[in-house]
């Protein structure tokens, strides 16, 4: 069957013009095989996903003024793309810094986008302190050991620590039913004192119904139409991310077959056989996802739902955006 798809041989590995490779990784895709100026021609190309997907974040963040630290996020989810491109292409030592460096950066950004709305003002600039003294820790250390499996799992950590935490924030403090309990004096999150029934009872009672029956009842409609469409967006980066991660690995345990079959189907078709470039792929969609979630997410979580809306006509073919109201965008 292989046979008769319409294919030409991979050429033999050449001397690429960026010199020998510094680097402390290289990857399952044959070297220098497509043209002498690209090392790992797959695996770079791919970058532009990341590159155009961050820049579609970048400009949405400018269009709508969402917070600064989103700008950031996504600027140095721009980085990641760009450094991963320049590292694939010379397999140079310093462009992998760049590459592996910015993940940490990136995450970093967004670690100190999901905790910092729980600290006091006083607090923050002491945290902020901590995350670029444990970004430039990873940095130096990383370029110490020159160990991927360090730099690897420290991206790991901070990326668990961001999505759980936002994960827990969000049905903690948005989940309707989670937000009232019988006997509390405390008026639920972001629901107006003159609608708390504790004025009358002196705590919640079947009466405090009227928070849902009246103007509680389309808050409570709309949080959990908002939860469900983040929990997508949660699902799809945290899938996305764990089937790259396997594709991956996938790779680098069983280069030797996966060159051989890249072989035996030729190209373009053996294109499709880098288990790396699809890493690239899919933890460009999920980080994405992640970042999108997170802008959402700090608006439902500040009361200004209403202000913004999730933009995503197909779960399949388009990529959700937050998106100003027509009467809050200017």
């Amino acid at each position: 069957m292989v046979s008769l798809i319409p294919s030409w041989p991979y050429p033999p590995s050449r001397e690429g013009y960026w010199g020998h490779v510094s680097s402390t990784i290289n990857w399952c895709e044959e070297d220098y095989y497509a043209t002498v100026y690209s090392a790992e021609v797959v695996n770079c190309v791919t970058n532009v996903l990341f590159m155009y997907l961050a820049y579609k974040g970048l400009a949405n963040c400018y269009r709508n003024k969402h917070d600064t630290v989103f700008f950031m996020a996504y600027l140095s989810y721009l980085l990641i793309g760009i450094g991963s491109f320049l590292f694939h292409s010379t397999l140079k030592y310093p462009m992998q810094l760049l590459d592996e460096l910015s993940m940490i950066y990136c995450s970093c950004v967004a670690l100190y986008a999901v905790i910092s709305p729980d600290l006091s003002k006083t607090t923050r600039p002491y945290f902020l302190v901590f995350v670029l003294s444990l970004a430039i820790f990873i940095s130096g250390y990383y370029h110490f050991l020159q160990t991927p499996e360090f730099h690897q799992i420290c991206f790991a950590i901070i990326v668990a620590i961001v999505a759980f935490k936002n994960m827990y924030t969000m049905e903690t403090k948005l989940r309707p039913e989670r937000l009232v309990t019988k006997g509390s004096t405390t008026p639920p999150y972001d629901v107006k004192v003159e609608n708390w029934d504790v004025k009358r009872t002196g705590s919640w009672t079947p009466e405090g119904e009227m928070l849902r029956q009246g103007p509680r009842g389309s808050v409570d409609e709309r949080k959990t139409k908002a939860l469900k469409s983040m929990w997508i967006m949660v699902a799809c980066g945290l899938g996305t991310i764990g089937a790259g991660f396997l594709l991956w690995n996938l790779d680098t345990m069983y280069c030797s077959h996966w060159r051989r079959w890249r072989r035996q189907v030729g190209l373009p078709w053996g294109m499709l056989l880098e288990g790396h470039a699809w890493w690239h792929v899919l933890t460009g969609l999920a980080a994405y996802y992640l970042l999108t979630w997170g802008v959402y997410l700090r608006y439902c979580l500040e009361g200004r739902m209403d202000e913004v809306e999730l933009v995503w006509p197909s779960l399949w073919t388009s990529m959700p955006t937050v998106e100003k109201r027509d009467e809050t965008r200017f």
